[in-house]
């Protein structure tokens, strides 16, 4: 059997169920010349709507269900159904396809399911003789078809004798089948009688479940009942408890805000008591420079540091706080004495030391970079120290 590309939609749809006028299928040859394309005419009638799927196959004669095509082409649907010329259509089929035989064939229109809507007379694929043109008849072949059409009388008679017995057979058969259908009439009643007995029954016994289900659900609705109260007071409660977790998160919030403000502040103190302490360090040992500068100082001059006259000056006259063990003075007081004059280049290394002094003791240090303030900056030098704490 040959097959193009795709299969076509079939089904098992028997010949019972088939509508063969729905597609009228137009001068078909009684046969075809086999090695030729075949051109397949056909029109559809008036309530006959054509769809995508629709296909024309050929069929062997004899087949019994459309899966047993031979070849098939896909119909091409018409633009406009109500034109006239739309209605007649027409398929080509190449000679490569078709059967090579001398079997009788059949066209046959197969929709999108499988049903079977027109098919047209029988045909051959063979080629043309000289018996087709002309047939000639002698007298002896007459006279044999005369005794042949008479044995067929003879046959027919004996077919209409066994069709009477057949009647007569069906006749009976009729009776009986009567009968058995009062019979069935009868067993039919009996059994819907038994039935509706039993949907009664059946229907009672619904009934009283009912009514117990009734009851069950009277109590459950109580139930149900005591249950939402019970959920409305376990939600009253867990709303309390959530007012109450609220209040207890916001105060601990506020403590632990309050707690990071101390920390910070905290943090501040003792970043700036580690910035004085280590300012209070570094004069200190300042203050040891200075007294080794004055030692040597001494030295240089050939004094003795024990045997130098100083008086301690009064708190009347500026000098409170002053290191009685400095020769000298504070050099940070403003004003410093010296009992005897300097002369040469140790003057100036004098000088240059205590403007030095002074001029860091006008200036505040950064602990962390090393950066440098003046006095007068003290709230930006704490800033600035607490910055590096973030």
């Amino acid at each position: 059997m040959e097959k193009t590309i795709e299969d076509p939609p079939t089904s098992a749809v028997l010949l019972d169920h088939c509508h063969f006028s729905q597609v009228i299928f137009n001068s078909v040859e009684k046969f075809y010349i086999p090695g030729g394309d075949v051109t397949c005419r056909y029109t559809f009638t008036q309530n006959f709507i054509p769809r995508q799927k629709d296909w024309i196959g050929i069929f062997r004669v004899g087949w019994k269900t459309v899966r047993e095509y031979y070849t098939f082409m896909w119909v091409t649907l018409p633009i406009d159904l109500n034109n006239k010329s739309a209605k007649q259509q027409e398929v080509q089929f190449k000679a490569y396809y078709l059967p090579k035989d001398d079997e009788y064939y059949q066209f046959c229109y197969v929709d999108q399911d499988g049903v079977v809507r027109g098919a047209s007379i029988p045909f051959q694929f063979r080629p043309e003789n000289e018996e087709d043109i002309l047939v000639v008849t002698t007298q002896g072949e007459v006279e044999e078809i005369e005794q042949h059409n008479k044995e067929l009388c003879k046959e027919n008679q004996e077919l209409k004798d066994s069709c009477v017995s057949l009647q007569k057979q069906n006749s009976d058969m009729q009776a009986e089948l009567q009968k058995k259908q009062e019979e069935l009439e009868t067993l039919q009643s009996i059994n819907k009688k038994l039935e509706l007995k039993k949907l009664v029954q059946g229907d009672q016994d619904k009934t009283e479940q009912l009514e117990h289900l009734k009851k069950e659900n009277g109590h459950l609705f109580l139930s149900l009942t005591e249950q939402r109260k019970d959920q409305k007071k376990l939600e009253q409660t867990v709303e309390e408890m959530k007012q109450n977790e609220t209040t207890a998160m916001k105060k601990q919030q506020e403590l632990m805000d309050e707690n990071f403000d101390l920390s910070r502040r905290l943090s501040e103190k003792k970043m700036i008591y580690n910035a004085l302490q280590r300012e209070k360090e570094r004069l200190e040992g300042e203050n040891d420079l200075l007294k080794r500068e004055n030692s040597r100082l001494l030295s240089y001059m050939g004094l003795d540091f024990n045997s130098l006259p100083y008086q301690v000056p009064t708190s009347d006259e500026g000098g409170a706080g002053q290191n009685p063990g400095l020769v000298y003075g504070n050099p940070y007081s403003g004003k410093t004495t010296f009992p005897f004059q300097l002369e040469g280049p140790s003057d100036d290394i004098c000088d240059h030391t205590l403007e030095q002094q002074r001029m860091q003791a006008l200036c505040l240090n950064c602990p962390i970079c090393d950066k440098i303030f003046p006095a007068t900056e003290k709230q930006i030098f704490e800033d600035h120290v607490f910055c590096h704490s973030l």
